[in-house]
């Protein structure tokens, strides 16, 4: 992929300044802007349809290749510059990937270095090596580790914390180095020409400090039980405080410390004894610091696109397409409302869902099974796979195994981009899901507004309350509890909401406040999950609410919106089975104009409405009683595996031909009271069957009666 972009703010309102940040080899670059108006595949173009709004934007653009921000460190200024001086400088490790061949920094001041090299320790001063341990470290313990510098030698002292034998070595050498600094810097040996640390370190830190003559033996004793030690230091910092913050106070001498480009706090460190699993309870267990090497909060790229838009542009999802040297790629932009005006309906978009799954698993995809439109991906898209951009996303874990947190959309996001393929489902997943709702409202010809989650966690109800429906995208997994009061204060109101989707509403989201871009997810325990929270780490320090599934918070899906998660699976999608409900009930009413028993067995995703992830009613787990269900799912396969939260202990024949009565999906109907109404489908793939045959099908037609039902002025079902 030869062109990369991303903005400054994916989500405008008319009248905004615009900025895109472009990366390419091609000296210059064509930018238009074009509204999207369906999903994937219409007209021959994999994008879908479009509108031309070149009135707004037609220019060529210098282009030139940006080099990314990645990996993390740390700066922390001492009390004063040192010159040839001699000091001493002591942290606790606990490294990640100690047996690579590359270098990794734990702490550089000046041009003196404290390096893992093959599992090896070594001191060096520039490219020279002053003292080296070999075969030192193994990954995943703690170390401690004193190195002291002048008077004619080096020293290396290093203790593993929880080893039985042999765990103490020391190593001193003659040499007249000393060192010149004003800043302690960890998890780099300096900063290259893009902002990216140089031999970037992965794993923990906890506590560096800094001391001008070489501590005593108590004290040194006193680290390596993993203590902290009564003798003052000549610079430390407060590391077991204020653990959403990205300066770090100091201690002793010494100035503020910055925390750069992603690192993670609010992790255990050294002397975590298991008694609590919150920083916030025992934040002397918590002194440590975790950086590595694909961190990436913000590429660091310059804007090199900027341009307005104008005050009368109506909402919606738009794109810039980028068009040089043959390739053609579109950049999403959310265009929301001004501010005051409404409309009937309101389109969330799932940019936090989005952000968890950026460029997820992108060396993966083989376009050669696209469907459902048999499209030949360009060559220009195939640099995608094998050279896939660094970072990655929190459904994912870093490069030395470790899971990650944070996801930031100040990156370029491959994946969010109208037409692209996903590597699970053979055909498409999040965004271009979505863009099938996009098609399907623009053929009712319902005005419609956009907004994202983070716009609606900003408005709150002065946004909500502008609509009389709210439709939620395909897979609106990543919900903060901002977002959940907002949505449930806007139902218990008198709004509607349609949930068109499944796995809905499931982990709990945080959202750094300095930078809203990056959310912060931290899957505990429990869940259907690719990865679990290290123990102890469960904590979210943007909020210091327990991570893990809104379900063990106390609020299940099922309570808000009638469904919650029941299984998982990516082989052939299936209909909807009419219920008693859609034929004798007030609901009835809903199903005018369709004849068919089973609507949906059709789709442009997995070939049904009902597929992906899905959600089932269930009371037990608060779907509401009084609820109507209208249909459930005409039968999943075995590849459609009950949920890790359902089962209590490791059991066989938990699939969908095995369990149809828990492994299925439900589409439900209610009232709430005080004028309220809800209407959920459970389903990701549920989006690709609305838009079936050009959005003419059954299941369009009913979601459509129900859309009227709940932005008419008359009661939903009648009198």
């Amino acid at each position: 992929m030869d062109i990369q972009a991303y903005f400054e703010e994916w989500s405008c309102e008319p009248g905004d300044v615009v900025r895109l940040a472009i990366s390419t080899p091609h000296a210059t670059v064509r930018a238009s802007l074009v509204r999207l108006v369906s999903g994937p595949g219409r007209d021959e173009a994999i994008e879908g349809k479009v509108v031309d709004f070149s009135s707004v934007l037609d220019r060529t653009v210098s282009g030139g290749v940006q080099s990314t921000v990645v990996g993390s460190h740390a700066e922390f200024p001492l009390p004063s510059p040192i010159k040839d001086t001699a000091i001493s400088v002591h942290c606790w490790a606990w490294p990640t990937v100690p047996e690579r061949s590359a270098p990794q920094a734990i702490w550089s001041i000046g041009d003196i270095a404290l390096v893992i090299v093959s599992g090896g320790l070594a001191l060096r001063m520039g490219s020279a090596t002053l003292a080296v341990l070999p075969d030192a470290i193994i990954a995943k313990h703690w170390y401690s580790i004193l190195t002291t510098i002048g008077d004619g030698e080096v020293c290396i002292d290093l203790r593993r914390l929880d080893a039985k034998v042999g765990a103490q070595r020391t190593l001193c050498a003659a040499t007249g180095a000393t060192a010149n600094a004003a800043t302690l810097r960890l998890a780099a040996s300096g900063i290259g020409p893009s902002g990216s640390p140089l031999e970037p370190y992965n794993g923990k830190i906890d506590s560096p400090t800094l001391h001008l003559a070489k501590p005593s033996a108590e004290t040194i004793a006193a680290w390596h039980a993993g203590k902290t030690p009564a003798q003052p230091a000549w610079a430390a910092w407060k590391l077991g405080r204020d653990f959403a913050s990205e300066t770090i106070e100091p201690d002793a001498g010494g100035g503020q410390g910055h925390l750069v480009n992603g690192v993670e706090r609010g992790v255990t460190g050294r002397n975590w004894d298991g008694r609590s699993d919150s920083f916030v309870e025992v934040p002397e267990h918590y002194c440590a610091l975790q950086f590595h090497d694909d961190d990436m909060v913000d590429a660091g790229w310059r804007y090199n696109l900027e341009f307005h838009l104008p005050e009368d542009l109506q909402s919606g999802v738009y794109a810039v397409r980028l068009e040089a040297g043959g390739s053609r790629n579109h950049f999403p932009l959310f265009v929301r409302p001004v501010p005051g005006t409404s409309a009937p309906v309101l389109f969330l978009v799932p940019t936090n869902t989005y952000l968890a799954y950026a460029n997820d698993h992108l060396a993966s995809l083989d376009f050669s099974s696209v469907m459902p439109h048999d499209k030949v991906v360009p060559e220009d898209e195939q640099y995608l796979f094998s050279h896939p951009e660094p970072g990655r996303s929190c459904y994912d874990t870093h490069a030395d195994g470790t899971p990650v947190r944070y996801s930031g959309r100040r990156r370029p996001l491959f994946n969010v981009r109208p037409g692209f393929p996903n590597w699970l489902t053979g055909s498409y997943r999040h965004f271009p899901v979505d863009m099938y709702i996009i098609e399907w409202l623009e053929h009712l010809g319902i005005e419609y507004h956009v907004a994202t989650d983070e716009d609606f966690e900003r408005g709150g109800r002065n946004l909500a309350d502008r609509y009389a429906a709210i439709v939620t995208g395909s897979h609106p997994e990543y919900w903060t509890r901002t977002g959940l009061d907002i949505l449930d204060g806007y139902l218990h109101d008198g709004g509607r909401v349609m949930y068109l989707g499944g796995n809905g509403f499931y982990w709990v989201t945080s959202r750094l406040g300095a930078k809203p871009w990056v959310i912060e997810v931290r899957r505990d325990n429990s869940g259907t999950r690719c990865w679990d929270a290290p123990y102890g780490e469960r904590t979210h320090v943007a909020t210091t609410e327990a991570g893990g599934i809104w379900r063990t918070r106390g609020r299940a899906p099922n309570k808000m919106l009638g469904v919650g998660f029941a299984s998982e699976g990516w082989s052939k999608g299936c209909g909807y089975r009419r219920l008693e409900a859609s034929y004798n009930s007030p609901a009835a009413k809903l199903f005018d104009g369709i004849t068919e028993e089973i609507v949906g067995d059709y789709g442009y995703v997995l070939g049904g409405a009902v597929g992906d992830e899905v959600d089932r009613y269930d009371v037990t787990l608060g779907s509401p009683e009084h609820a109507y269900v209208l249909g459930t799912s005409t039968g999943l396969g075995n590849e459609y595996q009950l949920v890790i939260e359902d089962l209590t202990l490791s059991l066989p024949d938990q699939g969908g031909a095995q369990r149809p009565d828990v492994v299925r999906s439900d589409m439900v109907l209610f009232p709430i009271d005080g004028g309220g109404w809800v209407f959920s489908v459970g389903s990701i793939a549920y989006a690709g069957a609305l838009a079936w045959n050009g959005c003419d099908n059954g299941l369009s037609r009913l979601t459509a009666n129900i859309l009227r039902a709940f932005t008419g002025k008359e009661p939903v079902l009648g009198a």
